[in-house]
């Protein structure tokens, strides 16, 4: 990948958690991902996921019903939250039919997942996953996929998993079935973000050398552009070829010419949310708000950064299709108008 990426790529992340806070039904998230697959603006849909840590309606059958109403656009978790409390080899399984179901179309996106401290490590111990093994689990389950979709009775043996004479089928249809990580300055219900940080350094390099793609949030554009390059860097190092490596960025949105008022709007959604308290600068890490022209702009500034593609949720509790239409016919048609401003300041 040595030419620099300047056109933005657009989904749509689905508040799957509304179904447990009352704010949306199964048939609206659904609904949701049919107005996305209608629109030529739109190439992805993502999901959310988590377990006892910030419920919500599952990702997986969630993703199954969108793969088998939707011919186009491709879709993923963002992030798979309970990646590393899920048994790897049934998940294996349910991942490959998913992906056969969808045409190839998955991305499955992973990561140790957040939340509140104590309810993170009671879910994990609840379900037999040590807290401290939690990071250590993604990687390895990470390559018991890889392992099971390309290896027919081959032996594995990790820190957690043992197994042999195992073949799995049906194999995802995408035989390069993407696995990216999630890597975040910051977890999205704790904290401020640190904007010069895509994430820890380790986990940047457990990217490069293990995953096929990066989702990143609350990161600034230049830090987005070093941790990217980062990435790529060390999967060259591993002998990886990069041309295919992709990337999003998890983003929200409010659109409304009163700017006091789509920020506060905003802010009721999400804390509501993430059962958060969240101060303006920490919103001001992973929002774009305010008039068409300003939302235009606010996302413009990731061009050329690196990003290839940005999942968009639309931060309100009651004005969701209102807003999409607003974002279809006011925004984002003009953000890839023009060039990038991005290093001209550098």
């Amino acid at each position: 990948m040595g030419q620099q990426i300047d056109r933005l790529k657009f989904g749509v992340t689905l508040s799957n958690r509304g179904v447990v806070m009352g704010i949306r039904t199964a048939k609206d998230l659904l609904q949701m991902a049919d107005r996305v697959e209608q629109s030529e603006l739109f190439d992805s849909v993502w999901v959310g996921d988590a377990l006892y840590v910030n419920r919500r309606l599952d990702a997986i059958p969630l993703l199954a019903a969108i793969a088998g109403r939707t011919e186009r656009i491709l879709m993923g978790p963002a992030t798979m939250g309970s990646f590393a409390l899920r048994n790897p080899l049934v998940f294996a399984y349910e991942w490959a039919s998913i992906d056969q179901i969808a045409g190839g179309r998955t991305r499955l996106i992973v990561t140790a997942g957040g939340g509140g401290e104590a309810l993170w490590k009671a879910e994990s111990i609840a379900l037999g996953v040590p807290p401290e093994e939690r990071r250590k689990r993604v990687y390895e389950h990470i390559r018991i996929l890889k392992h099971l979709w390309h290896k027919d009775k081959e032996a594995f043996e990790g820190a957690f998993y043992k197994f042999a004479d195992l073949v799995l089928e049906p194999k995802p249809r995408n035989p390069d079935c993407p696995i990216w990580t999630g890597t975040n300055a910051t977890r999205l219900a704790t904290g401020g973000a640190d904007m010069a940080s895509g994430g820890s350094d380790y986990a940047l390099k457990q990217c490069g050398r293990l995953a096929d793609g990066w989702m990143t949030h609350s990161a600034a554009p230049r830090a987005i552009h070093n941790s990217w390059n980062k990435i790529l860097a060390v999967a060259r190092e591993n002998g990886r070829a990069t041309d295919w490596f992709d990337n999003c960025i998890y983003h929200h949105i409010y659109i409304d010419e009163n700017r006091d008022r789509a920020l506060q709007e905003s802010k009721s959604f999400l804390d509501r949310y993430y059962s958060a308290d969240y101060t303006r600068e920490r919103l001001e890490t992973w929002l774009t708000y305010g008039s068409p022209k300003e939302c235009i702009e606010g996302l413009k500034a990731f061009r050329g950064c690196g990003a290839r593609r940005m999942t968009l949720r639309i931060s309100t509790a009651t004005r969701e299709f209102e807003q999409f239409d607003r974002l279809i016919n006011e925004v984002l048609p003009y953000v890839n108008e023009g060039e990038s401003s991005f290093g001209m300041d550098a």
